[in-house]
């Protein structure tokens, strides 16, 4: 099995016990420091353009503005981000939309984020994991904390590595797959 460079206790690994539940409750903790550069830039309005690879759902739009979020705007986001094998979705962790309003500001990127993954259900989660071990069993994708993206136009290795760069949360890049995962968890990488 392939390990990742950099292993995050919240996501690698069995969270049952005490300890499992330590390290998981300390990722969460760790969390709400992750995104630094996004917590000072509290005004102005944040917007994102997203459409769904399997259904060509979209979304452009703002999500944040006059210094809150847009509730209908996060519930036409938690949609899209939705376990599609389910058809079912939850309230995305809003972090996640700041982090990719913000990679795309920065790479003045004009189209939109393609997203192969968003949330996962516990069930769907576990059925990837049986299938693949480069999934976790305790993925953020599951707390709907996660994504896996792509920029079209934008090297999936420079994406990375910008989203790395700006410790935004966790990168992990799968070059064969051509896709990004990105999360507002604790900043790491793999």
């Amino acid at each position: 099995m392939r390990r990742p460079l950099f292993a995050c206790p919240c996501c690698e690994g069995n969270v049952h016990g005490r300890r499992g539940l330590l390290r998981a409750t300390l990722g969460v903790a760790l969390a709400g420091l992750a995104a630094p550069a996004i917590a000072a830039s509290a005004g102005g309005a944040r917007s994102l353009s997203v459409i769904r690879v399997q259904t060509g759902e979209t979304f452009e739009g703002v999500y944040w503005r006059d210094g809150r979020h847009d509730r209908e705007a996060l519930a036409r986001l938690d949609w899209l981000f939705r376990d599609l094998s389910r058809d079912e979705a939850t309230p995305m962790d809003p972090r996640l939309f700041d982090a990719m309003h913000h990679i795309a500001e920065r790479l003045d990127a004009a189209g939109p984020f393609e997203v192969i993954s968003g949330y996962r259900a516990p069930e769907t989660n576990a059925a990837r994991a049986r299938q693949s071990s480069r999934v976790s069993r305790v993925s953020l994708h599951m707390s709907g904390m996660a994504a896996d993206l792509r920029l079209p136009g934008r090297d999936s290795i420079g994406l990375a590595r910008l989203a790395a760069q700006m410790q935004l949360g966790g990168v992990g890049l799968y070059r064969s797959d051509g896709f990004v995962h990105l999360d507002c968890g604790p900043s790491r990488r793999w």
